[in-house]
């Protein structure tokens, strides 16, 4: 039996994935291949880099790290967004803190390094088409699949440009299939089972708009799955009144409380999916 462990976007409500990795290491399931895009690409580059127990309180301390500072990650004062938002025309944020936090985790770590295999997903601009990194510079990779459109700038690895792999691939279910996974084990944000609403503003038809295409994907490749493939959605809790808008993605209120719910219901749902 292949283990692949999807890890999907989803921005600060990515915390979530903590307490799902918890209950699988505490239960003792742990990956063979792990893809991950845009936060889960985080995630997934810790858990790649130790799969086992261990990267629970790593992981931990990252996300609260970043609670505690979330500004020397994810842009500078409101004076200098407005001002590189004027200037650059394209997005409000540096991603200059975010890639030096990353190489303060990881260093000049790279994919062949890691003691399991580890994809990573981003957009390429030139190409128009769904990239999988899977070689080179873990940061590199993290950085590309991260680069969420109008907060940070398309990020360039070798001569193209990547922007975030949501766009493309936000939960990567049938990537891991095709890479030969009998068993997988979706970590997701709990975005997929919010209620749609119809659309009042610009902004809001660009987001429902993502969340159809980046919902009929998931579920599309959900219903197409071998029938010899075991796949284990699993449940996020605390979510679903979260603001994951432009204007929550530096909430980081309620992390821990999300993170423990979350632990929780994958305890649950593993001890009544799963035989002891």
């Amino acid at each position: 039996m292949t283990t692949a462990f999807v890890l999907g976007g989803g921005g600060v409500l990515g915390a979530v994935e903590v307490g799902m990795l918890r209950a699988l290491f505490e239960r003792d399931i742990a990956p063979d291949l792990v893809l991950g895009t845009s936060i889960g690409a985080l995630n997934g580059a810790m858990v790649a880099r130790d799969p086992d127990p261990s990267v629970i309180p790593k992981l931990t301390a990252l996300w609260e790290g970043a609670a505690a500072g979330g500004a020397d990650v994810y842009g500078d004062s409101p004076l200098r967004t407005v001002r590189r938002a004027v200037s650059t025309g394209t997005h409000l944020w540096s991603s200059a803190p975010l890639k030096q936090a990353l190489v303060d985790e990881f260093g000049d770590l790279t994919f062949e390094e890691l003691p399991i295999r580890f994809q990573v997903c981003a957009a390429s601009i030139e190409r128009a088409a769904e990239h999988w990194f899977d070689s080179g510079p873990v940061v590199d990779a993290v950085v590309a699949s991260a680069a969420v459109p109008g907060l940070l700038p398309p990020a360039k690895v070798g001569d193209e440009h990547y922007l975030d792999g949501g766009i493309v691939n936000s939960i990567p279910l049938g990537r891991a299939v095709q890479l030969g996974a009998s068993r997988v084990f979706v970590l997701q944000v709990g975005r997929i089972d919010r209620p749609l609403t119809v659309p009042k503003r610009p902004w809001e038809v660009a987001k429902v708009s993502f969340e159809i295409a980046r919902r009929h994907r998931f579920n599309r490749e959900l219903e197409e799955l071998p029938a010899s493939v075991e796949a284990h959605v699993l449940p996020a809790r605390g979510t679903s009144g979260k603001d994951d808008s432009v204007l929550g993605t530096r909430d980081f209120s309620g992390m821990q409380e999300r993170i423990d719910l979350t632990y929780e219901a994958t305890v649950a749902y593993l001890d009544e999916h799963l035989s002891p």
